[in-house]
């Protein structure tokens, strides 16, 4: 690929900033050489005033999302994940999408990438893809609710798909560990009211084989490495952390 277009792909500016970037001897090869407009992309390592690079495409980014974030590329319900990522990342094409969503009042582990074939792979309701929630409760468990949704069947408002079964582990009167294997909309939330009860606070801990291990800190992220990206692409079965 052209390196003025892979500059202006990966959110360094438009092609006129990234070409006045090249033109100063900013941007600069594996071998510390200053690189040309025209140029093609070497490859390997380079560098923009003095610091790496952004990841090339395929990218996975592991976020730990904090409450008050919308899970958009838009800002026009709030401030976005965006906001904990560099700011270069909103701009890149293929464009860094969230797979899924965590509402806005929801917490924890958010997946973003731009392969469009890793996105489809863990949202698809073919897949299967398990994750893992930590609810409290607004009402005690009674007891009758893990039961209910081990066998699966439970009916959403609104809806005519019944839900497929969901692990839940009571973690005490008002917590609850729930492993859900489909993506619907406020999936957790939903099922917790056709129960009778409300979720006051949920935090996504696992996707797939992926946990916040090293992710503890609300706005944390960092980029996935290739091994994990291909457990993701065949998921293991889930084991609670």
């Amino acid at each position: 690929m052209n390196l003025l277009r892979l500059l202006a792909n990966l959110g360094y500016g438009s092609r006129r900033e990234v070409e006045q970037l090249l033109r100063r001897g900013r941007v600069t090869g594996p071998d510390g050489a200053a690189l040309r407009v025209g140029d093609a992309d070497p490859g390997g390592a380079l560098w923009v005033d003095g610091q790496p690079l952004d990841p090339r495409p395929p990218l996975v980014v592991a976020l730990h999302k904090p409450v008050g974030l919308v899970c958009s590329t838009s800002d026009g319900d709030g401030p976005t994940v965006y906001t904990c990522l560099p700011p270069r990342f909103a701009a890149r094409q293929p464009v860094l999408a969230p797979v899924g969503r965590l509402d806005k009042d929801s917490s924890g582990l958010l997946l973003l990438t731009d392969d469009g074939a890793l996105l489809h792979h863990l949202t698809s309701p073919r897949r299967h893809v398990p994750k893992v929630y930590r609810a409290t409760l607004a009402d005690p468990v009674r007891g009758d609710e893990v039961g209910a949704l081990a066998g699966g069947g439970l009916l959403l408002r609104g809806e005519q798909r019944p839900l497929l079964p969901a692990r839940v582990e009571v973690l005490d009167p008002h917590t609850v560990r729930v492993e859900v294997t489909e993506g619907r909309y406020h999936l957790v939330r939903r099922m917790w009211a056709a129960l009778g009860n409300r979720v006051r606070t949920l935090h996504r801990e696992q996707v797939g084989p992926l946990t916040l291990t090293g992710l503890e800190a609300p706005g944390a992220w960092r980029v996935l490495e290739p091994a994990e990206v291909r457990a993701l692409r065949a998921p293991a079965e889930v084991t609670h952390a």
